[in-house]
């Protein structure tokens, strides 16, 4: 026997029901279709594009992707170093942050103090924080190097030096910290005192409170910290651009062009590549292709992350 066809009335409940989802829905669709959906699209075509931005874009297949993946030669450089970055960058300020955020709200006096002290760096704008980061760390006459050198540590190089550069770009993202410190902050406050306080009469120490009350309550905003550090590291590009200009001591004006990566290109980071291909030589095609490389990677290693066996979440969270 057949089924029989809902009742007119209930159609049209349904279909109103389903037009108010869609409406409810309608400013996140429009979003992701404007703003994720499109550009995505747009740039898997006009990577097998040769489009110079100037005249029509002309079909030439895989050559984008030959030359990016297997010709161009800063790539391994920008990929290497980008890479560098989310695993030393992330993981220091991960761990900086949180112990920031348990110094702070274990003090007993002069709790604002510290907080505003730890948070105001983060506050200051990209470009203005590189800046004076790089004059601090000027070589011969930079305080730092100053204060080394009264108390007899030989001196750096720091962003004139290869070695060097990334890790004073490390030393300027833990400088900016409190963002994380507040984020670990809220999320060591709302773990339950009667956890420590059953703890406690248990015997543990701090060590086995943290390792057994503190860490399984705060292991998702952990995971919260690192993916959202890994994909703004992904983009790393402002600091290591203006650190590199201002440490090579080029005068830029109009018209005129730096190539990024200063010194020898150690701090060239994908982002910085994906700007030079794509607005000072032209070659959109190419910078579509590396768009594309590093988002497939950014989502590989998110989704790596976000798997359960990645040992930041525990079976029960």
């Amino acid at each position: 026997m057949a089924p029989r066809s809902p009742a007119p009335g209930l159609r049209r409940k349904h279909q109103r029901r389903r037009l108010r989802t869609l409406g409810f829905l309608s400013p996140w669709l429009v979003g992701f279709t404007v703003f994720f959906g499109y550009p995505l699209v747009a740039t898997v075509y006009f990577s097998f594009m040769h489009y110079n931005q100037i005249r029509a874009p002309s079909f030439v297949g895989l050559r984008n992707w030959k030359y990016v993946l297997g010709q161009m030669p800063l790539f391994g450089p920008a990929l290497w170093n980008t890479l560098w970055l989310v695993v030393v960058m992330v993981t220091l300020r991960v761990v900086f942050g949180l112990g920031v955020g348990l110094l702070v709200t274990r003090l007993t006096s002069g709790v604002g103090l510290f907080r505003t002290a730890f948070y105001l760096p983060c506050l200051a704008p990209p470009v203005a924080a590189t800046v004076a980061f790089v004059f601090l760390l000027n070589p011969g006459t930079g305080p730092v190097d100053e204060a080394l050198s009264a108390l007899g540590v030989t001196a750096h190089r720091w962003f004139n030096d290869p070695d060097w550069a990334k890790p004073s770009l490390v030393l300027l993202s833990l400088w900016g910290v409190g963002d994380l410190m507040v984020v670990f902050m809220a999320a060591l406050l709302d773990v339950p005192r009667e956890q420590y306080e059953a703890a406690e009469l248990d015997g543990a120490g701090a060590l086995a409170k943290f390792r057994y009350v503190t860490w399984p309550s705060i292991t998702p905003v952990v995971m919260f910290a690192v993916v959202t550090g890994v994909v703004q590291t992904m983009q790393y590009y402002t600091q290591a651009l203006v650190a590199g200009k201002l440490a090579s001591g080029v005068n830029t004006g109009p018209g005129s062009t730096v190539q990024p990566g200063y010194p020898d290109h150690s701090t060239l980071t994908v982002p910085q590549l994906i700007y030079s291909l794509g607005f000072q030589n032209f070659n959109t095609g190419a910078a579509c292709v590396l768009s594309l490389v590093l988002f497939v990677i950014a989502m590989a290693v998110t989704s790596l992350l976000m798997r359960r066996r990645a040992g930041l979440l525990t079976a029960e969270d």
